[in-house]
């Protein structure tokens, strides 16, 4: 599967967290520029053909780690709100990113400025989400624990897999980029630009027109289609733990699948074949993406990136035949 991509054709690459730190965000900051690197050798590639190319990244497990600083030194050090900590993430991944990036831009004799902007990114206050948190975030606690927050915060806290009590937050769909209009100021010149890490910072617009933070995150791939389409993207790729998209994943008959069209990938969808709490948002962020005119969306692991590109692996999601 190859889709033709223009050399002059705006991209956008989403890392996901998990791709920079393992699960249990336990990896060394030296291992997560290592496995940084690998990734951006792919985009310099791509910015040296000729591709501008905007970058977003998930911040998985290390704005858990953030928050677990918070709770560690609550007794000394007042905690800072969920949306402060995600955009703590969102600097300091950017500055990682962006570092790696210029270095091997450098290698191979393309020097190009490459900013991170902290992104805000509005979403409703009247989004259901906000009824029903699902997302869990930050360390885990006793049942005790668990309990004596609830009354304290009145955190809504959920039993984990077995694994202990957590926080749950709500994940509402971003609606806007606040700084959309820099951004694609940017985009257009020969900057690369890392925007809406982490999903953004989901800020809600109050009636007299100012705008606040809210205690939310916002999935990164949703927020990576809204930042494709704000720069008028053809394709997006999702980078995450596995090379291409499985049907029946980690059964006997597990089959990879090299392209779906949105309609089969909606299907799948329903059928209950890729579930919320794995590819399931990136399955349904991609037919959102193709279904508003993007060309294809690209879902493969970090160091494939390149390769996926060229149709050589990776998953394809693309329009329906009919519609093209």
């Amino acid at each position: 599967m190859h889709l033709n991509i223009d050399t002059d054709e705006t991209i956008v690459v989403a890392l996901g967290g998990n791709a920079i730190m393992d699960r249990r965000g336990a990896a060394p900051y030296g291992d997560q520029v290592a496995a940084t690197r690998v990734t951006m050798r792919s985009v310099a590639r791509l910015v040296a053909r000729g591709n501008r190319v905007v970058l977003t990244h998930g911040n998985g497990p290390i704005v858990g780690n953030i928050l677990i600083r918070n709770e560690a030194a609550s007794d000394q050090i007042p905690p800072m709100p969920l949306e402060v900590c995600v955009a703590d993430s969102t600097g300091g991944l950017g500055y990682m990113i962006q570092q790696c990036l210029r270095n091997e831009l450098i290698r191979i004799g393309e020097e190009r400025d490459v900013v991170t902007l902290v992104t805000q990114i509005l979403v409703s206050g009247s989004d259901p989400a906000f009824g029903h948190p699902t997302k869990p975030i930050g360390p885990f606690y006793s049942k005790e624990e668990a309990d004596a927050l609830h009354g304290k915060k009145k955190w809504r806290m959920v039993e984990d897999s077995g694994r202990g009590w957590r926080r749950i937050v709500p994940s509402p769909r971003p609606v806007a980029i606040l700084e959309a209009e820099p951004l694609k100021a940017l985009a257009a010149t020969e900057t690369v630009v890392i925007a809406a890490g982490g999903g953004g910072i989901p800020v809600i617009r109050k009636k007299d027109g100012t705008i606040e933070g809210v205690d939310a995150v916002i999935d990164k791939d949703w927020a990576a289609v809204l930042l494709a389409k704000e720069v008028g993207a053809g394709t997006l790729a999702l980078l995450t733990g596995v090379e291409r998209v499985s049907l029946h994943y980690g059964k006997a008959d597990e089959t990879p699948i090299d392209r779906m069209e949105a309609a089969e990938a909606s299907e799948q969808m329903r059928s209950g074949e890729f579930p919320p709490g794995s590819m399931g948002p990136k399955i349904a962020a991609s037919v959102a993406f193709v279904e508003a005119g993007g060309k294809g969306v690209l879902i493969t692991s970090p160091g494939r990136l390149m390769e996926g590109l060229e149709g050589r692996t990776g998953t394809w999601i693309v329009p329906d035949s009919d519609h093209r």
